[in-house]
């Protein structure tokens, strides 16, 4: 495992479900992101319904973004995300594709300013700048927040088309 950075890094953590009671699995998932050690929620936007993206013959999902303060890695942070999604039934190896339902996805979405690509993890997120889901309630919680080599948040917000997108109250 690597060690942990010196100081506290903000980071952003894309959530989304649609299978079985995705707010119930979100809000769970987000204490279990708080419980993570040398990590601290920072923000947490509201619940979104959105469209299913991808494959559109499914549920709607339910997405949100937090923000967190830790002192894990990227890489670490990510294993430990892979580790909840597991333990709320998400496996990977056996989904039948890409964008398909979900028990539970999570997603790193931003490191501090980090900007990198190794197996298995890119930071920023590379299909950031393209998705009203991760963009909505990112814009809620850091709409200034600069995406290393894409631009401001509000701005990316600007050019997707959000439609169909609600806060679920």
């Amino acid at each position: 495992m690597t060690a942990p950075a010196d100081a506290p890094v903000r980071a952003y953590i894309g959530l989304g479900a649609n299978v079985g009671d995705a707010a119930a699995t979100l809000a769970a998932a987000m204490r279990d992101i708080d419980a993570l050690p040398s990590t601290v929620l920072a923000a947490r936007s509201s619940l979104y319904r959105t469209p299913a993206w991808g494959v559109t013959d499914q549920p709607d999902f339910v997405n949100a973004v937090v923000a967190i303060d830790t002192r894990l890695a990227p890489r670490p942070l990510l294993d430990a995300l892979l580790d909840i999604e597991r333990r709320f039934g998400r496996d990977r190896g056996r989904e039948a594709g890409r964008w398909g339902p979900r028990t539970l996805d999570l997603d790193l979405l931003l490191h501090g300013n980090a900007a990198f690509e190794e197996p298995g993890l890119t930071v920023p997120h590379p299909r950031i700048a393209e998705r009203a889901f991760v963009l909505v309630p990112l814009a809620q919680i850091a709409p200034s927040l600069d995406i290393p080599g894409r631009g401001r948040v509000s701005d990316l917000l600007a050019r997707v088309d959000a439609t169909g997108i609600e806060a679920i109250p």
